[in-house]
């Protein structure tokens, strides 16, 4: 991100992003479409600004799912967690036990298992269940080691799937089968062919089928993506994306400290309870070469999707929708094992530039496949984490930083020290300037952007992927018909495969060392077009 910003300047491109969320609320309370299509974003704005921005709405109230008489009708979806590791933990310390109740959980590890009750110390996300239902929770969630006998629980309604990447088709297939509801982890599945195999079986089931990216229900980007639409920073051109990260730490293990003197996130040390209980025998059973393949799956292609599918998954996804959820064009990779002098299969270092249509690019004109293009930097490297991960967004007019999910800055062409409003432009459209942001009115803006957002710290969206799927699920069972196409995932298959088609095409543009241009159909969930066929045939077991 910007390497240069001030903590004033931060601060000024804060209360810059505020006001102008205000601004936009108030522009949409003036506007004269008022058509009654529930609760949407128009009416929560409305109602933001006639409050004076004297409290701050929920996320359910912003994303249409408080209503029908909630919390007071609504019964809690029983659910059971496949996975108890770290995405695992996040999502148990995340959910709300007013829309999704877990009465069951899954894993073959025995430390993942204690944990996923035990919890870690703050400021850790993984709270455990014990934080929410008590220390007696173990009375109440049964445990297994099979996640088809989970599945065989008639009692569960919807499974939370936290596996490793291979394992994440089959599981929720599986899962789907069974008569249940799925929120799977990203990335949706380890090739493009699963995860259209995914979609199949969800419609032929007709289950809810929901994928973790998590940023579909956060707040902070649900705001960002209303500046950008706005067209307060211009014409778009390129967006700048990375995640960097620096996880080396000694290895406190004396006796492995010789062979391995520095762990990182990726490859960490595997507790003896889990060595001693998991015996060669029962890790090939489970289909695993050993353990290491077992506990560090994230290094090593059989298992995991390296870089892209952990992480660049996140930041192509947030591009994509700062974009109007266009696909892009060709994306252009490279990327290798630079640092780690491990086994490790998958880059510790990659960079990418993909190629996104403008608004007004038509691919029958040449001048506009040329020139009408977005292109979007993405990086990630595993030596240096001294810039946090985030996007910026540059326009003609403006740019906008998202940084670690967490905070929004914006700033005008004048520079990061200058305080801008929004003031109407032609044709109604909001434009930045540098008027004075004392007045109270621009004071009144920039309350009401804070209260929308919110005032304290800022949701990643865990907690409403798996409120909303909850939502849906018991909205469905009252027989609501006329709001059944409304009533689905905000990531569901489509738009998660859509994030995977992105994430793993380039992965290819790495190994095969080329531009690749995307295809319209490896998007189509009914057509048997992928862009890495190649992968098919290595397809875990």
């Amino acid at each position: 991100m910007a390497l240069d910003m001030t903590p004033e300047q931060k601060e000024t491109g804060k209360a810059n992003f505020n006001r102008v969320v205000g601004k936009l609320a108030d522009a949409d309370q003036q506007a004269q479409d008022q058509q009654a299509q529930g609760v949407t974003r128009r009416r929560f704005m409305q109602g933001l600004v006639a409050a004076g921005a004297t409290a701050p709405v929920s996320a359910a109230a912003y994303f249409g799912y408080r209503y029908h008489g909630f919390p007071s009708d609504f019964r809690p979806v029983r659910a059971g967690l496949i996975g108890c590791g770290d995405e695992g933990g996040v999502l148990a310390g995340e959910h709300n036990p007013n829309f999704v109740k877990f009465i069951a959980c899954c894993d073959v590890r025995p430390t993942n298992l204690r944990r996923i009750f035990t919890g870690e110390p703050l400021p850790s996300p993984r709270r455990g269940f014990n934080h929410h239902y008590g220390i007696n929770a173990k009375q109440d969630i049964r445990q297994y080691e099979d996640y088809r006998e989970l599945l065989a629980n008639p009692d569960i309604e919807m499974v939370v799937i936290a596996l490793p990447l291979h394992l994440h088709a089959q599981a929720t297939i599986d899962a789907m089968n069974a008569g249940k509801h799925v929120l799977c982890e990203k990335l949706m599945a380890w090739n493009i062919r699963q995860c259209k195999q995914m979609i199949q079986i969800a419609n032929e089931k007709d289950k809810l089928l929901s994928i973790g990216h998590q940023r579909h229900y956060s707040m902070l980007y649900a705001h960002a993506n209303e500046v950008v639409n706005s067209g307060v920073l211009g014409d778009v051109k390129h967006i700048r994306a990375l995640w960097h990260r620096n996880n080396v730490r000694p290895n406190p293990d004396a006796n492995a400290r010789r062979d391995r003197p520095l762990l990182d996130s990726w490859f960490p040390l595997i507790p003896a309870e889990d060595r001693e209980r998991l015996t060669a025998t029962r890790i090939r059973e489970l289909g695993y070469k050993d353990i290491n393949e077992l506990c560090r799956w994230r290094l090593y292609i059989r298992t995991g999707g390296g870089l892209m599918a952990e992480l660049g998954s996140h930041q192509l996804d947030a591009c994509s929708i700062f974009l109007g959820k266009k696909r892009p064009l060709s994306v252009t990779a490279v990327g290798g094992t630079h640092f780690y002098a491990d086994d490790r299969e998958v880059e510790d270092h990659v960079y990418c530039i993909y190629e996104f249509p403008g608004p007004n690019y038509n691919p029958h004109n040449a001048s506009s496949r040329r020139n009408d293009i977005v292109t979007v930097t993405y990086s990630s490297i595993s030596t240096n984490g001294f810039e946090p991960y985030g996007e910026c967004i540059m326009g003609s007019k403006g740019t906008l930083v998202v940084e670690l999910e967490q905070a929004a800055y914006l700033w005008g062409l004048q520079g990061r020290s200058t305080d801008v409003t929004a003031s109407a432009g032609g044709g109604g459209a909001p434009v930045l300037d540098t008027s004075s942001s004392s007045a109270p009115t621009e004071r009144q803006a920039t309350a009401t952007g804070a209260n929308a957002i919110g005032q304290n710290a800022v949701s990643r969206g865990y907690r409403e992927e798996m409120e909303h799927l909850a939502y849906c699920i018991r909205m469905r069972e009252l027989g609501m018909e006329s709001d059944r196409d409304q009533l689905q995932p905000r990531c569901g298959g489509p738009a998660a495969m859509a994030d995977a088609v992105i994430a793993l095409t380039a992965n290819q543009a790495m190994k095969n060392r080329k531009r690749i241009d995307f295809k319209s159909e490896w998007f189509d969930p009914a057509s048997d077009q992928v862009p890495d066929a190649d992968m098919v045939e290595q397809s875990p077991r």
